[in-house]
C-alpha cells in the first residue's frame, strides 16, 4: 500500500472486439438508445399531456418510463464514447457515479415493481374502494418511498466501495463500473463490502417479488370470480404481462448480483446487464404502457392536434 499508487481513472474494458464490430455495435447500441429515450418520453409526455391517463396506474408507468431512461442514460453514452476512444477511461468519481445512479435506478425498479403490484391488487380486488385508497397523496407518498428506500438500500454498499484503497490495476472488464468488478481492483479486504453486495439484494429481491407474487396472486384468485370471460381475459393478459417482465427483472438481477462474487462468470456478468439496462428500457414501454388502448388513444389525439 505504502509503495502503490492511487488510481485516478479507470479503463472499461467493455466488449473487445475488432474495430469495424464495434462500429457495428456503435449503430446498434445508439439506435436502441434512441428509441428508448423517445419511447418513453412519449409515454411521459401523454401521461402528463391527457386527462383519460391521470389514474394511479399511468402514474406510476410514467415514473417507470423516467426510470428506464434514468437508468440506460446512465449507462450507454460512456459506452458509446468508449466504442470511439482508444483509451475508454473513466475518472474515479465518473466510475463512482455511475455505480450510484445505475444501482439507485435498478434498486428503484423493483420497489416500484411491487408499488406497481399493489396498485393492480387494489383495482382488480376492491375496485369500488380504489379511488378512496390510491388517491394522489398516497401515489406522491409511494414514489417518494420508491427513491428514498432505495437510495438508504445502496448507500452502505456505496460508502464501503468508495472507501476502499484502489491502486494498481484499474482495468474493469465490463461496458461500466460495476460493483463485482470493481471490488476485486481494490488493495484491501474486501469482505465486508461483498457480504452487504451479497445481503442487500437478497433482502430487495425477495421482498419485491414476495409482495409481487402475494398481489397476482389475490389478483388470479378475483379473475377466476369475474363472471365475463372477456373481462377475466383482459385482466389475465394485464397481469401475466406484468409478472413476465417481473420474473425477467427479478432472474437477471439474483443472477449477477445476488450472489457471491467467486461464483459469478466475467462473461455472463457483462452480458446479463445488457438485458437489464439497455434491453429492457427498450421493450418495457411497449409491454406496459404503448399497446393499451387508452394510450393508443392519446397517441392518436396527440398526433391530430400535431398535425
Amino acid at each position: 500500500m505504502e509503495n502503490g499508487t492511487s488510481v485516478t481513472e479507470f479503463i472499461l474494458a467493455g466488449f473487445p472486439n475488432i474495430h469495424e464490430v464495434e462500429i457495428l455495435l456503435l449503430v446498434v447500441f445508439l439506435l436502441i438508445y434512441l428509441v428508448t429515450v423517445l419511447g418513453n418520453t412519449l409515454i411521459i409526455v401523454l401521461v402528463y399531456a391527457d386527462g383519460h391517463l391521470h389514474s394511479p396506474m399511468y402514474y406510476f408507468l410514467s415514473y417507470l418510463s423516467f426510470r428506464e431512461i434514468s437508468l440506460t442514460s446512465s449507462v450507454v453514452p460512456k459506452m458509446l464514447a468508449n466504442f470511439l476512444s482508444e483509451k475508454k477511461t473513466i475518472s474515479f468519481d465518473g466510475c463512482f457515479s455511475q455505480l450510484f445512479f445505475s444501482f439507485l435506478m435498478g434498486t428503484t425498479e423493483f420497489i416500484l415493481f411491487a408499488v406497481m403490484s399493489y396498485d393492480g391488487y387494489v383495482a382488480v380486488c376492491n375496485p369500488l374502494r380504489y379511488p378512496s385508497i390510491m388517491t394522489s397523496k398516497v401515489c406522491s407518498t409511494l414514489v417518494l418511498g420508491c427513491w428514498v428506500g432505495a437510495f438508504v438500500m445502496i448507500l452502505s454498499s456505496l460508502v464501503l466501495a468508495a472507501q476502499l484503497p484502489y491502486c494498481g490495476a484499474n482495468v474493469i472488464d465490463h461496458y461500466f463500473c460495476d460493483s463485482a468488478p470493481l471490488l476485486h481492483l481494490a488493495c484491501a479486504d474486501i469482505q465486508l463490502t461483498e457480504w452487504v453486495d451479497f445481503v442487500v439484494p437478497w433482502v430487495l429481491l425477495l421482498g419485491s417479488l414476495a409482495l409481487t407474487v402475494l398481489s397476482c396472486a389475490y389478483i388470479n384468485s378475483t379473475i377466476f370470480r369475474i363472471p365475463s370471460a372477456q373481462g377475466r381475459q383482459k385482466a389475465f393478459a394485464t397481469c401475466a404481462s406484468r409478472f413476465t417482465v417481473f420474473s425477467l427483472g427479478f432472474g437477471i438481477s439474483i443472477f449477477v448480483y445476488a450472489r457471491p462474487s467467486h461464483m459469478t462468470s466475467v462473461h455472463l456478468n457483462k452480458r446479463l446487464p445488457v438485458v437489464s439496462s439497455i434491453a429492457a428500457p427498450l421493450v418495457n414501454p411497449f409491454i406496459f404502457s404503448l399497446r393499451k388502448e387508452q394510450m393508443k388513444e392519446a397517441l392518436k389525439m396527440l398526433c391530430t392536434k400535431a398535425w
